[in-house]
């Protein structure tokens, strides 16, 4: 059992500006904050995030990074915001963080997110469940995330994901990065034990190969987004098996890969 904090705070704060009247108007901003990682006193990378969940942020981070193998590896993750700092105190001897941080790529998301290099060497080989979502399915799900996007709706400037089972929305959250809502869930999965192999993922962002790659680790086989694809990001999605769904907006959506597992329930 890890022994972890719980410091979630306020994520936007007021402000005041001038509107296009000249009138003074209040108005919120999403705050932004640096959070370092530090594993058994090594300093690993600053994330910034809006700090909704930082310590499931943290433990999705160090999962999608292959820097621990389960989560048992972890006895201590401490997150301190009058330092800005996430401390984790490992139950490894020799974590091999040097080499995972000399490897490193900076991907496309918001903030400039970093994946280590043998990431995707670790998912070659790996094909997803193939499981089959209905198009009204789809449609329920899509009409109901714009009901909990409150940051957003409040102050924009964030992106929202979350992890269905059929019509249950299990956990969403919103971040600055889509790379840190990302890491997010995948942190309360590991915490929670639950696996994706009969999930389905939402993104407001889009469909980069970082997304595909992340959502792979998971062992989530459906894909969904509002936004458009990148060719990398479908070229993954067509090796490791994701059902890639794209943009998905109301009733509108586009399949780039998978279409076999779209039921199409609904007539026009």
């Amino acid at each position: 059992m890890i022994e972890m904090t719980a410091s979630k705070i306020k994520g936007s704060s007021c402000v005041f500006a001038v509107n296009e009247k000249g009138q003074s108007i209040e108005i919120e901003l999403v705050e932004e904050r640096a959070l370092t990682i530090y594993i058994d006193k090594k300093e690993i990378v600053t994330l910034m995030t809006m700090g909704s969940f930082p310590e499931l942020l943290v433990l999705g981070y160090l999962k999608n990074q292959t820097f621990f193998e389960t989560i048992g590896d972890i006895k201590v993750l401490q997150v301190d915001w009058q330092t800005n700092a996430a401390v984790i105190v490992s139950s490894k001897k020799n974590p091999n963080i040097e080499k995972l941080k000399a490897r490193r790529t900076i991907t496309s998301g918001c903030g400039q997110g970093t994946m280590f290099g043998n990431v995707v060497e670790s998912l070659k080989g790996q094909v997803l469940a193939k499981r089959s979502i209905e198009q009204s399915v789809l449609y329920y799900l899509l009409n109901h995330f714009g009901q909990r996007n409150q940051v957003y709706k409040k102050a924009g400037a964030v992106h929202g994901c979350a992890l269905c089972k059929g019509k249950e929305v299990l956990f969403f959250v919103e971040d600055v990065g889509r790379h840190n809502a990302v890491d997010t869930i995948a942190g309360h999965m590991w915490l929670k034990g639950i696996k994706g192999d009969d999930c389905v993922f939402y993104t407001t962002g889009r469909l980069t190969s970082e997304m595909v790659i992340k959502v792979a680790q998971m062992g989530v086989p459906i894909l969904l987004s509002r936004s458009g694809a990148t060719k990398m990001g479908f070229e993954l999605a067509c090796e490791f098996g994701v059902t890639l769904i794209s943009r998905a907006k109301g009733q509108h959506f586009q399949v780039l890969n998978g279409a076999e597992r779209i039921v199409f329930d609904v007539t026009a």
